[in-house]
């Protein structure tokens, strides 16, 4: 059963045992991304087209948790509709923090397998150009079983090594995070048209989903 519920701009998604929230940025979460580096003046997004959005998971110890996504205003319903067919097909999810937890250092969020959404950076290629993070419009999700692969073939995070070779072993938990072509994961995002960097050519980007 869906309910779908709207109290001063909030709004919030019981389906069943999955629960989510979508608000606009408060003074305290600006306050918490500003501080910790993952906004500043200059920015592509202005703080009011952002939406942050806690959310339930599976994650990677037989239980569940509220996690934290902060996403562009115009993608914030299809975020929780992903999510929520994310939680319904048990895919688990280490951790969902802010990138301003790790003080909008995607290298440490990456340590961390953590799954993350909005941060002001631009891309880690040579271009230059903003990021779709910047933007509010891409999620890294377990990144260290769905790592960054240079078109060489290098991946900068030790842990990541295991998951060079893109194929599933057996039913843990980690395991069950790493995304392949054809995982339920991948369509999902696909059906709700996000893009899977796991197609980019020359380098793969596994962890990454952006529209």
């Amino acid at each position: 059963m869906k309910i779908l519920l709207f109290f001063s701009f909030v709004s919030v998604w019981l389906f069943g045992a999955f629960e989510a929230k979508i608000k606009p940025i408060n003074k305290y979460i600006k306050q918490r991304m500003v501080e910790r580096k993952s906004w500043h003046k200059g920015c592509p997004v202005s703080i009011s087209d952002l939406r942050y959005i806690r959310v339930k998971h599976h994650n990677f110890y037989r239980g569940e948790k509220m996690g934290e996504l902060i996403v562009h205003k115009d993608l914030a319903d299809d975020v929780v509709n992903i999510f929520r067919e994310l939680y319904e097909i048990g895919y688990p999810i280490r951790q969902m923090r802010l990138i301003s937890d790790f003080m909008g250092n995607d290298w440490r969020s990456i340590e961390a397998d953590n799954t993350s959404a909005f941060n002001c950076r631009k891309t880690s290629t040579k271009s230059g150009k903003w990021s779709k993070h910047a933007y509010g419009k891409a999620i890294d999700i377990n990144p260290i079983e769905n790592p960054f692969v240079s078109k060489v073939g290098r991946i900068s995070h030790v842990e990541s090594y295991k998951y060079k070779k893109r194929i599933h072993r057996n039913s843990t938990f980690k395991d069950r995070a790493l995304l392949l072509k054809k995982d339920k994961v991948v369509k999902i995002f696909e059906k709700y048209g996000w893009k899977w960097g796991g197609d980019f050519t020359p380098y793969k980007d596994y962890q990454h989903f952006s529209k």
